[in-house]
């Protein structure tokens, strides 16, 4: 069995079974009581059954002269057989059977009584799952290919009741609301610090205002014009607004 698909809650199992490594011919599936009307055949065989060592006996039919007829026969006797989704031990199950299998199958004894016996053996099959799988199961699938091998599919899932998922989820928007928390807390510190950096610079300022100081620095290469330049900067400042503060040129 190859494990596709599985996580804390749920998961996926798939298993294949080659017909070639199934159907093996003995000496009593040979012998088998046949009687015949018009094309269809009835043989009395001994099927083997989901029980280990443990046949029961049945009539099986071949021979008929097209897949649809045949059809019909099978899903008189397995409800289940390519009719969608049906329900078994209550988990949406689906069976399958390619009509090119059932092509070969309607007129090859050995390969219609490989196919009814896995057919019969999928109701128990079904229950076995539902009872030995982890958790719930939540889909069943069994597909028969069109050289007759067996592929069998199932979900399920350990939290049905959606309790696992219910604390993740909690869990999670707690997370996210500590985050937030955090950036809210980091956002109201760093406008805190920079209200009390305007305070500090408003304070500041007013102080240079009181005392009228002011600073005045110019640079070139002719003092005379220098000199003038800062003189009329200093005389363009207001007594009440002056501000100490650096002019160069």
């Amino acid at each position: 069995m190859a494990i596709t698909g599985i996580n804390n809650s749920s998961y996926t199992s798939y298993y294949a079974s080659n017909y070639k490594n199934t159907v093996k011919k003995t000496d009593s599936e040979k012998d088998s009581t046949n009687t015949k009307d018009g094309n269809v055949t009835t043989s009395t065989v001994e099927l083997k059954t989901s029980r280990p060592g443990v046949t029961k006996t049945e009539q099986i039919k071949t021979g008929y002269s097209n897949v649809n007829d045949y059809s019909k026969y099978l899903q008189g006797k397995y409800h289940y057989m390519n009719t969608g989704t049906t329900s078994m031990q209550g988990v949406p199950t689906t069976v399958s059977v390619s009509s090119a299998f059932l092509q070969k199958c309607m007129n090859d004894p050995e390969k219609a009584k490989y196919l009814e016996e896995n057919l019969a053996a999928i109701p128990d099959c079904a229950k076995s799952a539902v009872n030995g799988c982890l958790g719930t199961l939540t889909n069943l699938s069994y597909m028969i290919d069109a050289n007759g091998n067996i592929s069998v599919a199932i979900s399920g899932t350990n939290d049905p009741d959606g309790k696992i998922a219910k604390e993740n989820a909690e869990r999670k928007a707690k997370e996210n609301r500590e985050k937030e928390e955090k950036i809210k807390e980091k956002r109201a510190a760093k406008k805190a610090e920079e209200e009390k950096a305007a305070k500090q610079r408003a304070e500041k300022s007013a102080e240079r205002k009181e005392t009228g100081d002011y600073t005045l620095s110019v640079t070139g290469n002719d003092v005379k014009s220098m000199t003038q330049s800062l003189v009329a900067e200093s005389v363009s400042i207001s007594a009440p607004d002056r501000s100490s503060f650096d002019i160069k040129a």
